[in-house]
Parts: structure tokens; sequence; C-alpha cells
């Protein structure tokens, strides 16, 4: 399993999630996006997401894994899902409070990546227009409502998705972090028999 950050994070922001889903007997690994502050294109740091799964499968008893993205983290895991080939090598998707329909607090932030993040930017356009995007891989979504980096919140929904969890904690970096979303995250990678 892949765990992917958001913006201006780090792999070692999701060790309170990396913790929980270890303690179910589940291999996690981080990825360090670089440039992580939105100057990267989310086609550019997807590429590094690609890499970095080849990486994992490379002698490994399985042909695919799971991908968790978080906020800026899930739509670079969408986009390589959608674009580079992830179909055929993820298993299962949870996306954690992702601008999938855009973030209006983009609209203040310059670089090419926050530029992909904007409503009715080309890139959303663009991944919005695929008739069926996620092919078999297994789709879920969580989000909180009262989420202020993601406006408006409803935006991390995806469409076709398995599941979608609204979890009322209090802030957005509350997604990686409260007992509850990380129970409810842990809870969906759980192997199934």
């Amino acid at each position: 399993m892949l765990l992917v950050h958001g913006i201006w994070d780090t792999g070692a922001k999701l060790s309170t999630l990396r913790r929980t889903i270890e303690a179910r007997d589940r291999d996690v690994e981080t990825i360090d996006l670089v440039p992580n502050d939105g100057r990267a294109t989310i086609r550019e740091l997807a590429m590094q997401v690609a890499a970095r799964i080849e990486g994992l499968l490379v002698g490994a008893d399985v042909a695919r894994l799971d991908l968790v993205g978080f906020s800026m983290g899930a739509l670079v895991s969408r986009m390589y899902i959608q674009r580079l080939g992830g179909r055929d090598r993820v298993r299962r998707f949870v996306s954690i409070s992702g601008p999938h329909h855009g973030t209006l607090d983009a609209l203040v932030m310059p670089y090419a990546g926050t530029r992909d993040m904007r409503p009715g930017s080309a890139l959303l356009t663009d991944l919005a227009s695929d008739a069926y995007p996620w092919g078999d891989v297994e789709v879920h979504v969580l989000y909180t409502p009262f989420d202020l980096m993601i406006v408006p919140p409803r935006s991390s929904e995806l469409p076709g998705a398995k599941s979608t969890q609204r979890i009322p904690v209090a802030f957005h970096r509350f997604m990686i972090e409260h007992p509850r979303a990380t129970k409810a995250i842990a809870d969906l990678l759980v192997e199934r028999g």
C-alpha cells in the first residue's frame, strides 16, 4: 500500500494514519513528492507516484496494490489511475479530502499545480470527461463537511465511488490524524477474504 501526502507536506505527516493501518497487519509505504508546494503540475507529481508504485511491485507477489491519497495527494493519485496506467496497478483507491472538483483556495495560489486544482481547470475537466474512469479499481471517498482547504467540501466527492463517507471532524488535517477518521480509513483497507 502507498500513502500520498498533500501540499506542503511529506510522507512523515501521514505517520498517525500509517500507524493505524499498520496495526491491522498491513504493509504501508509513503512517498515524498518533490516539490511539494504546488509548483509542479499534478501530472508531474503523478509520474513520481507511478515510478514509486512500479518500484514497489518489482519482485512483489501481487500485481496491484492499494493507493491512499490525502488532499492534493488524492488528486495526484487520481491522475495516476486515470491517465498514467494506474488502473492496471491499483486494486483499491481511498481518496481523503481531495480537490476533485477544485477548491476555491487554489484561486489565490499562483503555481502550475495549484492552477490544476482550481474549479473548472483543464486538468479537472479532462479527468471528469471519462465515462468509466476507474476500470475495476475499487474507489472510496472520505471527507469532512467542515473543510476549509477544500472549498466547497463536497468537491472531494467522486462519481462512481463504491462508498462516500462524510466524517465530521473539525479541520482538513484531522482527516489523517483524528481517531474517528483514521479508523474509518483503516477499516476500508482491511483485506477482504
